[in-house]
């Protein structure tokens, strides 16, 4: 296919933006991957890149680690339990048609323990081995409220309180192999919500779906605070919005949305392109702290009523410090 002169592929790409059901489904990855000649995630440079992909056993995880490992890339995998860890390892040789060996690592984190995401942190300080890129996309949809326990509700601290503390623990390995990336997946659910901090964790009647998209509204309004209090480390940091995707959460969690949607959802290697595109690309160009659909960077907000209200973003991260026990600071330099 021809390529289109600019002004016109940007037309094509704003009215899908405008009109979401295109965007957001198979039709948007189809056509603007098409139009804008997308280069395979695969010819990405990933060679000598470390990235570690949280929750990498299923759906968007699973199939960003395996671009990762097809474009070169040494990849860390975090699963809940060593039987995952097996499983994921065994279908990614079967996927790729070889055993990745050391190019594959495994590791057990389980983001409802903020012990062990302090742990996992401590194993990854402790290695003499670059990370050059993390990539929060673990998570769930839960129907019932609950709490972990560290006290936390558990939409909230998987999706918000526990990769934040993660990030900051990290940041000093991150540091040290800068240029490094954090990527946060989102979804197209948090923009039906406005981040406000005293009801980030739904406590008064809980609908899951809304908790979901209000952690996800507050992991895109974090991340722009990590890139905006952090630029001088040399790690840049990035939100993803993979699109509607059929992944198994989708199937078990929200069955008459995949009903309804079925025929247009995205597969899980187009959910996870530009995922895999911000971790790895040379060119992403502009600010830090951006959303990012489709390889380009999106508005946080379809209607004006999202908008939090000034100064809503600081008390968020003030929360989420006081709930993660850690205050992130510029790590010192490396002499």
């Amino acid at each position: 296919m021809s390529r289109l002169p600019a002004p016109l592929t940007r037309a094509i790409d704003a009215a899908m933006e405008l009109t979401i059901v295109p965007s957001f489904s198979r039709v948007g990855f189809a056509v603007r991957s098409r139009l804008e000649g997308w280069e395979p995630v695969e010819e990405l440079p990933g060679t000598g890149r470390r990235v570690l992909v949280t929750g990498a056993n299923s759906g968007l995880g699973y199939a960003t680690a395996r671009a990762l490992l097809r474009a070169g890339a040494q990849v860390l995998v975090s699963v809940r339990s060593e039987d995952k860890a097996a499983d994921t390892r065994h279908r990614l040789a079967a996927d790729l048609g070889h055993d990745p060996g050391q190019r594959l690592e495994t590791d057990l984190l389980d983001l409802g323990d903020l012990a062990e995401v302090r742990a996992f942190a401590a194993r990854r300080l402790a290695e003499d081995a670059p990370l050059d890129a993390v990539v929060h996309n673990a998570g769930a949809l839960f129907a019932e409220r609950a709490l972990t326990g560290d006290g936390l509700e558990r939409t909230y601290q998987i999706h918000v309180v526990a990769p934040f503390l993660l990030t900051s623990l990290l940041l000093p390995t991150l540091a040290r192999s800068a240029p490094s990336r954090v990527v946060t997946v989102t979804s197209g659910g948090m923009y039906s919500e406005k981040l406000v901090t005293a009801r980030v964790d739904s406590p008064g009647g809980y609908r899951g779906t809304v908790a979901y998209a209000r952690a996800k509204r507050a992991q895109v309004v974090l991340t722009r605070e990590w890139a905006r209090r952090f630029a001088a480390t040399g790690v840049s940091f990035h939100v993803a919005h993979p699109g509607w995707a059929l992944t198994p959460g989708v199937e078990t969690s929200l069955p008459g949305f995949r009903r309804l949607t079925g025929p247009i959802l995205r597969d899980p290697d187009e959910g996870a392109d530009t995922i895999v595109y911000l971790a790895l690309s040379d060119d992403l160009g502009g600010e830090d702290g951006r959303l990012w659909h489709d390889r380009r960077p999106r508005s946080e907000h379809k209607v004006p009523w999202t908008i939090a209200e000034p100064g809503e973003a600081g008390e968020l991260w003030s929360r989420v410090c006081r709930d993660a026990g850690v205050e992130p600071v510029v790590p010192s330099p490396v002499v």
